[in-house]
């Protein structure tokens, strides 16, 4: 009588705070760990170990042409994968790390596998504000990749819990370091050679912060057929299952919406805007999910609610606040016009 061997499915462990020396072992073994950042969470392998890489790709059903980000705990780790870094790159470290700024720059050639780089010369880099996960990579010894810790398209996870509904059962582990601060990816900057000083991705670090400290951003020609440059650039992003719709912030057209769906069709609507609708929605029995005062509330409610609406059977659809289109509020409008279905008509 022979013995079968079953492959067991993986059980994902919450790390906490003091499990950190337990989630750097498993990574310097070649495992996958989440990680917080004051962002997002990201999904770690270290940079190293091609196999581990190529198993976040797999964990997250990512496009293999979509570059990862490397993740570090200081400039001096960062150091020793980049070419000499440019004037404005080292303003920009300088004002903005650690933090939600993400670099592209030229690498030294052969220091980061084409797993990490999909291929090209440059690696966007990133130290994050989130003494854990500085912790956690000074411990590893050596940068981990970080892309978001969800399953690739849906929504970014803001929680460790967000992480476990998407990679439970795929990945070793996701270190709980709380709900993020900022809630979306952080804004991604191109200071490599030869290439135009531009934002590849907006986000909680805004073109004027970038402008007044290291001068014009360069507009961005993005080609569509060409593998993109860093993350968040190609691919639609950021969707819940159920349909999304953006709509402006006059009271009038959100008036008509209401009028023309039924209490299966949710709202997330900032305070002001809240407030004028009151007599609209005040006999309504619908899901009601406030986003607060300000962009920065509004960016860190967004994912949240777009993971929310797909856990709750008595909503269809969500409609959702688009707000004017500024600066201060580009990075929320890019996360949200890219998991929106478009704007909401009626037939």
């Amino acid at each position: 009588m022979t013995n079968k061997q079953t492959n067991k499915p993986k059980t994902t462990k919450l790390l906490k705070r003091e499990d950190i020396t337990d989630a750097a072992r498993a990574l310097r073994d070649g495992e996958l760990v989440a990680f917080p950042t004051e962002t997002v969470y990201g999904l770690g392998a270290v940079i190293s170990n091609e196999k581990a890489v190529k198993g976040v790709y797999a964990a997250k059903g990512r496009p293999s042409d979509n570059p990862l980000i490397m993740t570090v705990s200081d400039l001096e780790m960062a150091k020793r994968y980049l070419e000499p870094l440019s004037h404005r790159a080292e303003k920009l470290i300088k004002a903005f790390w650690p933090g939600s700024l993400t670099l592209v720059c030229d690498v030294i050639p052969g220091s980061v596998s084409d797993s990490v780089t999909s291929g090209r010369s440059t690696v966007a880099v990133r130290f994050p504000d989130d003494p854990l996960t500085t912790t956690l990579i000074k411990e590893v010894g050596e940068p981990i990749v970080g892309p978001s810790a969800n399953t690739s398209g849906k929504p970014s996870p803001t929680t460790a819990e967000h992480v476990m509904h998407d990679l439970h059962g795929k990945i070793y582990g996701v270190l709980d370091g709380g709900t993020t601060n900022v809630g979306i990816e952080s804004t991604i900057v191109d200071v490599s050679s030869g290439s135009p000083f531009a934002i590849l991705r907006p986000g909680n670090v805004t073109r004027e912060m970038i402008e007044t400290v290291a001068g014009p951003l360069d507009e961005l020609s993005v080609d569509p057929a060409a593998a993109p440059k860093a993350p968040g650039m190609k691919y639609r992003h950021y969707s819940p299952t159920k349909p999304v719709f953006a709509i402006d912030e006059r009271v009038n057209e959100w008036q008509n919406a209401i009028s023309l769906t039924d209490d299966r069709t949710a709202l997330a609507v900032p305070d002001s805007l809240l407030k004028s609708l009151a007599p609209s929605v005040a006999d309504s029995d619908r899901v009601i999910y406030q986003l607060g005062a300000t962009t920065q509330n509004w960016q860190h409610r967004l994912y949240d609610v777009l993971r929310d609406i797909d856990d709750q059977p008595t909503i269809d659809q969500l409609l959702i606040y688009l707000p004017v289109d500024n600066p201060a509020n580009e990075g929320y409008r890019n996360r949200l016009m890219k998991a929106a279905h478009g704007p909401f008509v009626k037939e």
